[in-house]
């Protein structure tokens, strides 16, 4: 390597990606002192953070609230200036819409997994409650070193709980199959509170008794008013304050290691960095990565995606009646078209506040292995919606205004044997000759406090890489 090392941190980090997790890393760098340019492909930030609005109305076109009772997410909100706009649900109460009714969703569980058979009454026939009364009759739960949710919790409480109440809620997070997710990846908690008890229900309980004492911290979820999509701008104007360099519409297209630190073109121009890193899809890393690291690119392009769409539409009040709580979920095993709808004017105060004459909903469609339905037009999945809506509620208003969004390959799956893939790919990265750290949602979460933790993860861990001091490439295009 050229030149004297420094335990500095490192004279120049190139990130590429512009969604949270980039943003979190970029705002952790500059906060230290780094020099940082962020490269995002597409023309705006924030990835599956969007802001936007419908007939006059702001509204989240993606993501809409983030657990707050992990502090990565509301604290950097905090950061960069956004404290007094975080703000709880109006109203958290919600309902599944299984066997042709909507069904107050239960409380008493973890991710759907119930500690008593009680808790599910109600949601489930009579057989499925009773069958989760017989767990202690069964032979003590063996978790392994990874168990797909669906089927351990299936072969100790019966398919019922999954395919009416886990399935929803997993998908709700995942768009994924129950099936094959990865408890220990998707729930943790529970799976080491399940290896350390014979029955589930016990386990269950544990993760709840420690929940309880979290209860007094305050709400579960956070938005923010003017929406969770206006977080990516902020923490960009904070990284720009702080002397980072953000560049839109600017796709790389390939990185090489130069001198100890790499060299990264884009359609413009190739950049000198000391260190990269890596916090877009995992095909895209993979992409980048197949020459210099080939075993951690062939990891992260066996990553599978699920593709979904939000259908966002606007009524005027006066053509409704009143819509229950903050919305519902549909489990997959009753063959709708949608597979959750949000009450936005009910759930959160600042669209509500958005119009006096306007009441918004969204409707999702879309999880792994049912892609097709998005090969429908928007008119089309508009009307799937507003089909299953007058099922569901007795919807029969029409729409003043709709909005498609759709998130093709948006949320990676996480399937028994993920942790061991990302333990394997963050290794070969690190054993790289030069600083180089990948992030995102595709390895601890796919959750905005578990993304901006990734970010954050991997900016302390270059600037805790020595790094040689570079001069720029005379290519370069700094």
């Amino acid at each position: 390597m050229n030149g004297p090392l420094h335990d500095t941190p490192a004279r120049h980090t190139v990130v590429v990606g512009g969604g949270i997790a980039g943003l979190a890393a970029a705002h952790r760098l500059t906060a230290a002192g780094a020099r940082v340019t962020l490269l995002e492909a597409t023309g705006r930030l924030g990835g599956k953070l969007h802001a936007g609005e419908i007939a006059g109305v702001p509204v989240d076109l993606g993501a809409e609230s983030m657990l707050a009772r992990r502090a990565e997410g509301v604290g950097l909100a905090r950061a960069v200036g956004l404290g007094e706009r975080l703000q709880a649900p109006a109203v958290a109460v919600s309902a599944v819409w299984t066997r042709d009714a909507l069904r107050p969703l239960p409380k008493g569980h973890v991710m759907g997994v119930p500690g008593t058979a009680e808790a599910l009454a109600g949601l489930l026939s009579p057989e499925g409650v009773a069958r989760i009364g017989r767990e202690r009759e069964l032979s003590p739960a063996d978790v392994g070193d990874d168990v797909a949710i669906g089927e351990f919790v299936a072969g100790r409480l019966g398919r019922e709980v999954v395919d009416r109440l886990v399935e929803p809620l997993l998908g709700g997070v995942y768009a994924g199959d129950a099936y094959r997710i990865s408890m220990r990846a998707a729930v943790p908690g529970l799976f080491e509170a399940a290896r350390r008890y014979d029955a589930l229900l016990d386990a269950v309980r544990e993760v709840q008794a420690k929940g309880a004492v979290q209860q007094g911290a305050g709400p579960v979820f956070m938005g923010l008013a003017g929406g969770i999509g206006t977080l990516p701008d902020a923490v960009a104007a904070a990284v720009r304050a702080a002397g980072g360099d953000i560049r839109t519409s600017t796709p790389v297209l390939g990185l090489a290691p130069d001198a100890g630190g790499w060299r990264v073109r884009t359609d413009r121009e190739t950049l000198a960095a000391d260190a990269v890193v890596l916090a877009t899809p995992a095909w895209a890393s993979a992409a980048l990565l197949t020459d210099t690291c080939p075993a951690a690119a062939a990891d992260l392009g066996a990553v599978e995606y699920a593709s979904m769409a939000l259908v966002t539409l606007a009524f005027r009040r006066a053509d409704l009646g009143e819509l229950p709580g903050s919305g519902f979920l549909v489990p997959p095993v009753d063959g709708r078209s949608i597979k959750a709808s949000t009450f936005s004017s009910n759930k959160w105060s600042w669209v509500d506040e958005g119009s006096d004459e306007l009441f918004v909903l969204r409707t999702s469609l879309g999880r792994h292995g049912e892609e097709r339905a998005l090969d429908r037009d928007d008119a089309e999945l508009v009307a799937l919606s507003l089909g299953d809506l007058g099922r569901a509620v007795g919807l029969t208003a029409r729409p003043v205004a709709s909005e498609v969004t759709r998130w093709t390959g948006g949320l990676p799956q996480y399937p028994v044997g993920h942790l061991a893939r990302v333990a394997r790919i963050r290794r070969e990265v690190a054993a790289l000759p030069a600083a180089l750290r990948v992030c995102g949602a595709a390895f601890d979460g796919v959750g905005i406090p578990a993304c901006v933790a990734d970010g954050q993860r991997a900016a302390d861990e270059i600037l805790a890489t020595p790094t040689p001091a570079r001069g720029t490439h005379p290519d370069a295009g700094e």
